[in-house]
């Protein structure tokens, strides 16, 4: 069944593209047909495809000085996990390289807080902590 002219008249030429292309079908086997569309509600975010691949992918974007918070937190996780005095040490030695770096460039985002770690201080934690 065909519109009136007099609503036709008012339709843009993108509407009329789309509402051609639907009338030949193809629009009929596109993904996604019949799911619902996520994040219908959410506010506008023009970066949301930017964060969407990000999680697909399984990446991250951080400042490099908060990124060397995340770092430090895993490296202490990891010398709690080793069993080897010289790992620990290994494990030191990369992460204050890395604290160095930053604190050193003046990188983008907060300023960096993050001093470097004492090597005989987290041996003596983590003794402690095989200890206990």
């Amino acid at each position: 069944m065909s519109e009136p002219m007099s609503m036709r008249r008012w339709e843009s030429a993108v509407e009329q593209q789309i509402r051609d292309g639907m009338a030949r079908g193809e629009f009929a086997d596109l993904p996604g047909k019949g799911r619902p569309i996520e994040n219908l509600g959410a506010d506008h975010d023009e970066d949301w495809w930017l964060k969407a691949k990000l999680r697909a992918e399984r990446l991250s974007y951080l400042p490099p000085t908060i990124r060397i918070r995340k770092e430090l937190e895993e490296a202490r996780e990891a010398m709690l996990a080793t069993t080897n005095e010289s790992v620990v040490r290994r494990i030191v030695d990369d992460i204050n390289v890395k604290i160095r770096d930053i604190n050193r460039r003046g990188a983008e985002g907060p300023p960096s807080t993050v001093m470097v770690l004492d090597p005989d201080a987290e041996v003596a934690r983590w003794r402690a902590a095989r200890a206990g």
